[in-house]
C-alpha cells in the first residue's frame, strides 16, 4: 500500500463496468469508497464508487501482500483510491441490487490517493439524505450521488442530440453577446455597470430573441444556440433566475414547417435518452385549452375536463352561481372578459375516493386563485346527494347528460368571472388528479398548443400588452386587421390571433416560440399598440427597426428549456436537481456564498456606491406578459 500524489495505477475499467465473463482477468479501479465492511478475520470489504456504480473490493490476508489488508481497514468513507487486483465470481453468492453483483475484486495492490475527512452526509445512500439546503452548501458531495452523475449525463446526452439533429438539418451554431442593452421583454433584467461608460448599464439576456432574428435579417438562414439566459424572477420549482434554452430560428419558413421540425427534435430526443416511440402531436387552440382545462398548458393524462354549465346554472335558485352569471359580460375576446360562467368538472368515482377532508381543502385551495370557493356534490343512482344537491335538482337530468354523469361520481363547480373560474378549476383538476393517482407513470402526453391571442388588456393600467412577445406575428390571415385597427379598437385587438405556439408535454411548457414580424410596418404597429411611442420605439429598438428596413425575410423559431426538458427525461419536479450549481428560492449559491459583497476599489472602478437608504425600483414598462 502507498498514499501518493500521483498515482501509478492507471484504471482498467469503471467500478461499474465488471461482470461475471471479466472472471479471472486482472483489472485497476479508482473511485470513492462508499462503504467498507470488516469481518474481524483479517478480511476487509469495501465498495468502491464512481459515477458508473459499485464494484466490491475484496481485502484478504491469504491473496494480499502484507500490510495490505490493515491499511485498508484504515480507510473510510469517501477516501479516493485507486486499486489493482483480479476479479473473480462473488463468493457467498451475487447481490441481485448491483449490474456487478455478480463478481469482486480481490486487491492485490492499494494506493491512497486522498483522505477525506468524516462528510455531513453520505453520498452513497440515497435513502438518508439530509435537507436540500445542507446538500446545496456541499454540492461538490452532492454531485457524487449516482443520481446526479445520472441527471449531467442525461443533460450532457440532450445537448449532444440536439446538436446532432440541428447540424444535419443545416443549422449553425452562433453565439449571441451576454452584455447587451436593457430592453423591457417582461421580466427584470439583471444589470451590469460599465467602468468605461460611468453611468451605463448593460443588461444579461433574458433571451437571444432579438439577436437571432437578426441573424435571419443577415442571411444565417438557420440558427441554434445552447445558451446562458438571465430573468431577476423569484425562483420556483421549474424556474431558476439563471437557466439555459436550446435556441433556433429559421428562415424563409411558415409555422407548419416550424411546428414539424421541432415536433421530430422531442421525438428524436425522447426516442435516444428514454427509449420511448412518441406518437405524432395533437394540437389545441388556446381557447380550447382554456375552456376545456383552464390551462394553456393542459396536461391530456387524465380526464376530469371541465364543462361550460352556465346555461343551466341560470335555471337554478343558488345565489353562488346567480352572483356569479350577473357580472357583466365583458367585451371582446375571452382572454380578458370578465363576464360571469359557471363551470364544472367530474371525478369519476369521487363519491368513495374524494372524502369530506379534501373537499373542504379543495374551497380553501382554489381561494389563491381568487375563487371564492369549490362546491361540490356527489351522484347516486336518484340523483344528487350532499353538498349543494338541493340547489341543482331543476338541473339534475339536464346536467347529467351534459357532463356524462354516473352513480359514485363527484362534481366539483366553479363560479365565478371566466378567468378566475378558468384558472381556479384548471390548477384545481390537477390537484385532484394527483391527490388520488390518476396519473399513470411513464405516460407522455405532447400537444401543440396554437393560435393565442395577439394581446392582453389590463383594465387597472388601461394598456395592452403582448401575450407572448411584442415580436411575435399576427397569424397571416390577420395582419390587415392589426394594421387598420386603432387602440381604442379594443373588440377587434384582442380577437386578433398571433402565430405563436407552445410544446407543452404532461402539463408543462417545455418550448415556446412563434413566426417573427418580419415587416417594419407591422412591427411598429404593434409597439405603438403597445404604448411605444415612435421615439421610445427608436430608442429601445432602432437597430431592429433598422434592420427590418433593408428586407427580412419570413421567419420563425422557439426556444426549448433545457432544463425542463432534462427535468421530464431524468423524473425529477425540481428544476435544481438538474442544474449542477443552482440557486436556492432566495437566489443564493449556498457553496460559493453568493451574492456578495465588494470592496470599496471595486465599486469607484464602476462609478458605483452603495446606498444604505432603502431605494424604491423604478417600475419599467411592461411590453410582455410571457416573455419566451
Amino acid at each position: 500500500m502507498s498514499s501518493t500524489l500521483q498515482t501509478s495505477l492507471q484504471r482498467t475499467a469503471a467500478c461499474g463496468e465488471l461482470r461475471i465473463e471479466h472472471a479471472g482477468q486482472p483489472a485497476t479501479l479508482a473511485g470513492w469508497v462508499n462503504n467498507y465492511r470488516d469481518h474481524g478475520t483479517g478480511l476487509v470489504f469495501i465498495d468502491l464508487r464512481d459515477h458508473t456504480g459499485l464494484t466490491q473490493l475484496v481485502f484478504d490476508k491469504e491473496d494480499a501482500p502484507a500490510g495490505i489488508v490493515e491499511a485498508a481497514d484504515k480507510l473510510r468513507a469517501e477516501d479516493v483510491i485507486a486499486v489493482k487486483g483480479k476479479i473473480r465470481k462473488r463468493d457467498g453468492g451475487p447481490n441481485p441490487k448491483l449490474p456487478t453483483g455478480e463478481i469482486e475484486l480481490v486487491v492485490e495492490q492499494l494506493e491512497v490517493l486522498a483522505k477525506a475527512d468524516t462528510p455531513p452526509f453520505q453520498p452513497g445512500d440515497e435513502q438518508n439524505l439530509p435537507g436540500e439546503e445542507l446538500r446545496l452548501r456541499h454540492r461538490y458531495l452532492d454531485l457524487r450521488r449516482p443520481k446526479m452523475q445520472h441527471v449531467l449525463r442525461t443533460r450532457h446526452r440532450v445537448t449532444k442530440v440536439a446538436r446532432d439533429f440541428f447540424d444535419a438539418l443545416g443549422f449553425i451554431e452562433v453565439e449571441t453577446p451576454n452584455l447587451c442593452r436593457s430592453t423591457p421583454e417582461g421580466a427584470r433584467d439583471f444589470l451590469v455597470p460599465s467602468r468605461l461608460q460611468p453611468g451605463e448599464f448593460y443588461a444579461l439576456p433574458q433571451s437571444p430573441q432579438l439577436f437571432k432574428q437578426i441573424l435571419m435579417v443577415a442571411g444565417a438562414d438557420r440558427y441554434m444556440q445552447i445558451c446562458r439566459c438571465f430573468r431577476d424572477e423569484d425562483p420556483r420549482a421549474d424556474r431558476q433566475a439563471e437557466f439555459t434554452q436550446i435556441d433556433l430560428e429559421m428562415a424563409f419558413v411558415d409555422r407548419e414547417q416550424v411546428l414539424e421540425t421541432m415536433e421530430a427534435f422531442a421525438r428524436t430526443l425522447w426516442k435516444e435518452v428514454l427509449g420511448v416511440e412518441v406518437p405524432k402531436f395533437q394540437r389545441m387552440t388556446w381557447q380550447e385549452a382554456m375552456d376545456r382545462f383552464g390551462s394553456d398548458r393542459p396536461d391530456l393524462r387524465y380526464g376530469l375536463e371541465l364543462v361550460d354549465i352556465s346555461d343551466l346554472a341560470a335555471k337554478t335558485d343558488f345565489k353562488v352561481f346567480a352572483q356569479a352569471l350577473e357580472k357583466n359580460p365583458g367585451s371582446g375576446h375571452p382572454s380578458t372578459r370578465d363576464g360571469g360562467v359557471v363551470k364544472a368538472f367530474r371525478v369519476p368515482g369521487g363519491a368513495e375516493k374524494l372524502t369530506r377532508k379534501l373537499t373542504d381543502g379543495y374551497a380553501e385551495f382554489v381561494k389563491q386563485f381568487g375563487a371564492g370557493g369549490a362546491p361540490v356534490t356527489k351522484v347516486t343512482a336518484e340523483g344528487f346527494e350532499t353538498g349543494i344537491a338541493r340547489f341543482i335538482e331543476p338541473i339534475t337530468a339536464e346536467l347529467k347528460e351534459r357532463m356524462g354523469l354516473e352513480p359514485g361520481d363527484t362534481v366539483i363547480f366553479g363560479a365565478d368571472g371566466y378567468n378566475t373560474c378558468s384558472k381556479a378549476l384548471g390548477e384545481l383538476r390537477q390537484k385532484v388528479a394527483k391527490d388520488l393517482d390518476l396519473i399513470g407513470k411513464d405516460q407522455w402526453a405532447f400537444l401543440w398548443v396554437v393560435d393565442f391571442p395577439m394581446f392582453e388588456y389590463d383594465e387597472a393600467t388601461k394598456r395592452y400588452y403582448a401575450l407572448h412577445h411584442p415580436f411575435t406575428a399576427p397569424r397571416a390571415d390577420q395582419a390587415e386587421t392589426l394594421l387598420s385597427a386603432k387602440p381604442e379598437d379594443k373588440q377587434t385587438l384582442l380577437g386578433v390571433l398571433s402565430d405563436g405556439y407552445d410544446m407543452v408535454v404532461n402539463g408543462s411548457e417545455i418550448g415556446g416560440g412563434s413566426i417573427r414580424i418580419h415587416r417594419r410596418d407591422v412591427q411598429q404597429k404593434v409597439f405603438q399598440l403597445l404604448g411605444l411611442g415612435e421615439e421610445e420605439a427608436k430608442a429601445k429598438f432602432g437597430f431592429l427597426l433598422d434592420a427590418l428596413r433593408y428586407g427580412a425575410p419570413p421567419h420563425g423559431g422557439i426556444a426549448f428549456g433545457l432544463d425542463r426538458l432534462v427535468m421530464h427525461l431524468a423524473g425529477t419536479e425540481n428544476i435544481r436537481d438538474v442544474i449542477a450549481f443552482p440557486k436556492t428560492q432566495t437566489g443564493a449559491d449556498l457553496m460559493t456564498e453568493a451574492p456578495s459583497g465588494v470592496d470599496e476599489a471595486q465599486l469607484k472602478d464602476l462609478h458605483i456606491r452603495v446606498v444604505e437608504a432603502e431605494v424604491k425600483p423604478v417600475e419599467a414598462k411592461k411590453l410582455s406578459a410571457n416573455p419566451t
